[in-house]
């Protein structure tokens, strides 16, 4: 589980932005919104853990390599920063599980059974529709 202390300081930026969610006047005159930018390069992360972020989260990576992370659900900007704070945490621990590998199973032998009968009794119903033959 990756924490908050184990990531280097240097690679996070925060950025504090006008925020268009609630707040009345204040939110006009105050950048109470956070974006969170977190440079994967310097996270210093298992490269399969980089690759699974890039892959799942490709929509907020930038062409540099770097996580965005966009909070404006509160009206202060610590609880906003705090918010920000734990989607990465929970990114980047999602990414670090390591996905379980699927095992390919062959079909049953009663399954193979039960869809040829299907397809059987499919076929017996469509020569029902058919015009009788006079012979």
């Amino acid at each position: 589980m990756i924490t908050l202390d184990e990531l280097p300081h240097e690679s996070l930026k925060f950025k504090f932005i006008n925020a268009s969610g609630p707040g009345g006047q204040h939110v006009n005159k105050a950048s109470t919104a956070v974006e969170l930018t977190a440079d994967l390069e310097n996270l210093k992360l298992p490269y399969g853990v980089i690759n699974r972020l890039k892959l799942k989260y490709s929509s907020r990576i930038n062409k540099r390599g770097k996580l965005i992370v966009q909070v404006d659900n509160f009206r202060s900007q610590h609880q906003n920063r705090k918010e920000a704070i734990a989607i990465l945490l929970k990114m980047l621990n999602d990414a670090a599980k390591v996905p379980k590998r699927r095992i390919a199973s062959s079909p049953t032998r009663s399954s193979k059974k039960k869809r040829l009968d299907k397809k059987k009794q499919r076929g017996v119903t469509k020569s029902h529709r058919k015009a009788p033959s006079y012979d």
